[in-house]
């Protein structure tokens, strides 16, 4: 796909948050190759298909110190998945609740537990009661529409789609998926940002920060050991590619003939000037993508732990206005870095090179 070259105006935000970018949709829908007929006309139905945009549990652990019980409180997730049986009607028909057993429909229990471990790391990571941070439910539908080529948050809940079967698999099966979308929902309750440009472009970038961390976090996974891709597990084999993002290599994590090549810059030198995609959210995310893992990479350990607590902070902190920019958003990240652990710190310094490691601050400004 070759980039547009006018600059973003008066960008309308998306009604939703979906995980596989128009742009990419739109390609798939205009080929013509013969062994993807069935994926150019499922993609041709997801971009036309609807996306309409619309307490706390806890579990008691008992244990006895000295003669004396002792009682510990911790939240627990209050999950309901649905089934809209391949129509286009939300929310469904209920199949699973909390206290239910397994259905043994795959992409029912696989969105059951992909909620259960997003609730379980926001809370272990940042003693967050859901999305929310109150504890409220948490609402996926499943087998959405014939062939459905996405999955998306509506604002309400998580709603997947099963893939084409040529190009794209059932949406269920990655962790990172789930959880990215389910970012978007912290992302609005935090205050939200604007879905268009570089506001619209972090909030894509956060959500995949949350992606990846909810993933790292339910594999035990230090830095040095993850992937750091967004949905590695939805494309079929066809795909010349390894995932449909990548935070370590952005613009790596797909070449293929049908698809293009991934088209996220990893630099602000390479900033993509578009009006499609919102102004290039699903695009440039690419850039504090790549920021916020050599962030990850130079602190080490679990990312959540320094890395991710700074991306957290600032997204809550109530310092970011709704159309934030690269910029500003690192310098707030910066702000938030001292404050967590001092000016002269390892992770502001650590943070402060990951920005103009990206281009997005000169390192030789004043601090």
């Amino acid at each position: 796909m070759e980039a547009e070259t006018t600059r973003t105006r008066a960008l309308a935000p998306s009604p939703a948050h979906a995980i596989i970018p128009a742009y990419l949709l739109a390609r798939l829908a205009a080929t013509s190759h013969p062994r993807f007929a069935v994926a150019s006309e499922a993609a041709r139905a997801t971009l036309a298909a609807p996306r309409a945009y619309r307490p706390v549990r806890a579990s008691l652990d008992l244990s006895v110190d000295g003669g004396a019980l002792v009682v510990e409180a911790s939240p627990t997730p209050d999950r309901v998945v649905s089934d809209a049986q391949n129509s286009e009607t939300l929310p469904g028909v209920r199949v699973r609740g909390e206290d239910d057993p397994a259905t043994g429909d795959a992409a029912a229990d696989a969105a059951f537990d992909g909620l259960g471990a997003t609730f379980s790391f926001l809370w272990d990571a940042f003693e967050r009661v859901g999305l929310d941070g109150a504890g409220g439910s948490l609402l996926a539908t499943v087998h959405y529409g014939e062939r459905y080529d996405n999955a998306f948050w509506n604002g309400e809940r998580m709603v997947f789609g099963d893939g084409d079967g040529e190009v794209f698999t059932g949406f269920t099966r990655s962790l990172t998926v789930i959880a990215h979308e389910l970012g978007h929902g912290v992302i609005e309750s935090a205050g939200g940002l604007v879905y268009a440009g570089q506001s619209g472009a972090l909030n894509e970038s956060i959500a995949d920060v949350l992606g990846v961390l909810t993933e790292q976090h339910a594999r035990g996974q230090r830095v040095d050991d993850a992937s750091w891709l967004i949905g590695a597990e939805i494309f079929t084999d066809a795909v010349q590619g390894s995932a449909l993002r990548s935070m370590s290599a952005p613009g790596t994590a797909y070449d293929d003939d049908v698809l293009g090549r991934d088209p996220q810059p990893a630099h602000m030198r390479d900033y993509v000037d578009t009006t499609s995609d919102n102004g290039g959210v699903h695009i440039n995310s690419g850039i504090p993508n790549k920021a916020f893992h050599l962030a990850a990479m130079a602190l080490g350990g679990f990312a959540w732990e320094r890395a991710g607590r700074i991306w957290y902070r600032t997204l809550t902190g109530g310092s970011l206005t709704p159309t934030v920019d690269f910029a500003a958003f690192a310098r707030a990240t910066l702000d938030t870095a001292v404050r967590e652990y001092g000016e002269e710190s390892e992770e502001h310094a650590a943070v402060r090179a990951a920005w103009s490691g990206v281009g997005v601050i000169d390192d030789a400004a004043p601090r």
